[in-house]
């Protein structure tokens, strides 16, 4: 079987500047990419605030990751590359939230889905990552259900307010501005509700979804483009949204910082809403991705249990994917000798329908016949064979499976796209 080989650029190696430097283009251009390489025969890629994964199903994978590394100009200082065994217990790891910078957050388990989802669109999927990737949206489901890995304040939204409690000491009486209401301000937002805080302005370029989420947090929606009004009045700024470009630049700030002296900004946009310059200001305190480490391991220590049960289940279900992927591999060998017996079977029962052809004349029950007992032929010689190969599978006989595959000269042995 043609194995899954992964690159990984995240948090525990990276910082938030190499993550975004290690990007080039967009998902699809990424996937388009990929493809193209005569070696990979499915890849998926997957891209969030403190990731960037690359997935290939190749016979070279290692080979077609480290040049994809080199082409991209990212030192290989921040990246771990995997093997198959590897990135399938990352892979469901990853969706149960225990590779995640807060651990438990619910966030990465949808991301997942959303983004296999466009590898899929983009004809970059085989049976080999959709099988791995639907086991670890399973398993990421099951250990939130039999555990307590995702309960009580386990998002990057929330640790967002964890850090300004921190930092400021609480945020009773403070007034609070929260750019962008998508799903990362939205969770902003929801973590700011019970905290005693005398404002909670929301901004957002639809400025209907902006009134939606102040509506629901007896909060204010502000209209995006007089954004800055609000700031001078703010003692956190919240930045969460998607923006292609900085939302808060140095010009801006500037200009504003004329009229306030002190004021706190969070940057976790995807890609960064701040422009560092920023934090160079008198005055500002700029924090991105980056200084949330703290709280991470505040999180990690809190879910140190619920981590361990979330563990045995991604052992468990790791070793019935491992299962999965030894049957596919007999069911690859088993499909494509039926096939080649098949023709077989079909050339020789045309061969004596027509040899009898030439005597007398053969009617629909004749051809039932002979077709009939071709066919109970070629399944009483393949029964034994086929409970064999996928014993053979059961067992790691890798070997075997290949001798038989050349053997009968079976290019079934690795599945194509």
């Amino acid at each position: 079987m043609t194995e899954i080989s992964s690159m990984l650029i995240t948090h525990t190696k990276a910082t938030i500047v190499e993550m975004e430097s290690a990007w080039h283009g967009g998902i699809d251009q990424l996937l388009v990419h990929l493809k193209s390489h005569e070696l990979v025969e499915e890849c998926a890629v997957l891209k969030t605030c403190n990731r960037v994964e690359v997935y290939v199903v190749s016979p070279k994978g290692s080979k077609v990751l480290f040049e994809f590394a080199k082409h991209m100009k990212v030192s290989s200082r921040i990246i771990d590359f995997l093997d198959h065994e590897e990135s399938l217990r990352h892979l469901l790891r990853l969706t149960s939230g225990l590779e995640s910078m807060i651990v438990g957050e619910d966030q990465i388990l949808g991301q997942v889905k959303e983004l296999f989802l466009m590898a899929k669109k983009a004809g970059a999927v085989g049976k080999t990552l959709d099988t791995a990737f639907n086991k670890a949206i399973q398993v990421g489901k099951r250990t939130r259900n039999e555990t307590g890995i995702n309960k009580g304040s386990v998002s990057i939204g929330s640790a967002a307010v964890e850090l300004a409690e921190k930092e400021l000491g609480g945020l009773e009486g403070k007034t609070i501005l929260v750019i962008g209401a998508g799903e990362m301000g939205t969770l902003v937002a929801k973590a700011l509700a019970n905290k005693d805080i005398k404002v909670i302005y929301v901004a957002n370029r639809t400025f209907e979804k902006a009134q939606a989420l102040a509506c629901e947090l007896n909060g204010e929606a502000c209209p995006y483009e007089e954004m800055e009004k609000y700031i001078p009045k703010s003692d956190v700024v919240i930045s969460a949204t998607k923006a292609p470009h900085f939302v808060l630049t140095t010009e801006i700030m500037s200009r504003i910082m004329g009229e306030k002296m002190e004021i706190m900004l969070i940057d976790i946009g995807n890609p960064r809403n701040i422009e560092s310059g920023v934090g160079d200001l008198p005055g500002v305190s700029l924090h991105n991705i980056d200084s949330l480490r703290s709280i991470s391991e505040a999180n990690l220590d809190k879910r140190r249990v619920e981590a361990k049960k979330a563990e045995i289940i991604i052992e468990e279900e790791l070793g019935l994917l491992k299962r999965q992927y030894k049957r596919q591999m007999a069911d690859n060998i088993i499909s494509a000798l039926y096939s080649k017996i098949e023709k077989i079977r079909e050339q020789e029962r045309e061969a004596a329908i027509n040899k009898l052809k030439s005597r007398h004349t053969i009617g629909d029950i004749e051809r039932e016949v002979l077709d009939d007992m071709t066919n109970s032929f070629a399944k009483q010689i393949l029964a034994e064979p086929t409970k064999i190969l996928r014993n053979a599978a059961e067992h790691d006989d890798e070997r075997f499976l290949d001798t038989v595959a050349e053997l009968f000269k079976l290019n079934g042995k690795k599945e194509k796209k």
